[in-house]
């Protein structure tokens, strides 16, 4: 069980003066998570023994910045969420924004659900794969679904499209490889329903690295699969 008072043993790195800009009056539960993380994360196997020192800038801020387009009160669903990243960090960053994390191993969703509950946090945690019809009914018709080191392009976009509602939006964080990615899949990602990927990057004035993301708009009305349904139901 994660405890929700401040009391952590071990090493637990200190915030950057930029996680006060990034999360302003609501830096003390962005500390509370990153401190959670760092004595829970390496023996629940969230994360590797080697983030611990990095967790701010590469887990953290790296995640909390790319709410910076997202329209207020947007609804977003976090899939495969695993540590809570982004989807944690975007909520404490933007509370006005209404999440859902969605993630299909027991044992992450008991720690997602133990940190929310820490933290008093307005998320909704859903277990199940993104691609479940149940989780489709639950958490589709999003403004935006969010995802971080999940899948490639191609095979992350036929997970999210169908969670989104037209005109929403694919943030997929990513690193090195985006324009590799885009390049590749940019057909299979128009054939699923999805428009043009650009690349953007976040947190150029508050990260040494920024935040490399791969955004897909849902254009047409569903996959494939989504239009023929509707098809035979119209029928």
């Amino acid at each position: 069980m994660v405890e929700a008072d401040h009391g952590v043993v071990g090493e637990v790195p200190a915030a950057p003066p930029s996680a006060s800009v990034v999360f302003g009056d609501r830096l003390a539960d962005a500390e509370r998570f990153t401190a959670l993380l760092a004595r829970h994360g390496v023996e629940r196997g969230l994360i590797g023994p080697r983030e611990v020192d990095r967790l701010w800038d590469r887990h953290v801020l790296n995640s909390a910045v790319v709410a910076t387009d997202m329209t207020a009160g947007a609804t977003v669903v976090d899939i495969g969420s695993g540590a809570g990243l982004p989807g944690i960090p975007l909520a404490i960053a933007r509370p006005d924004l209404r999440i859902t994390l969605v993630e299909p191993m027991a044992r992450r969703i008991e720690w997602l659900s133990e940190v929310v509950t820490a933290l008093g946090l307005p998320i909704s945690v859903i277990r199940g794969r993104a691609e479940e019809r149940t989780v489709q009914e639950q958490a589709g018709g999003a403004d935006v679904v969010t995802a971080r080191a999940v899948a490639p392009l191609a095979k992350l976009a036929g997970w999210a499209l169908p969670l989104l509602r037209p005109g929403g939006h694919l943030v997929a964080l990513k690193g090195a490889s985006a324009s590799e990615e885009v390049a590749r899949d940019r057909d299979a990602v128009r054939r699923l329903g999805g428009g043009a990927p650009s690349i953007r990057q976040y947190g150029e004035d508050v990260l040494d690295v920024p935040t490399t993301v791969v955004v897909v708009e849902r254009t047409s009305s569903g996959t494939r699969r989504d239009r023929a349904r509707k098809t035979r139901k119209d029928r």
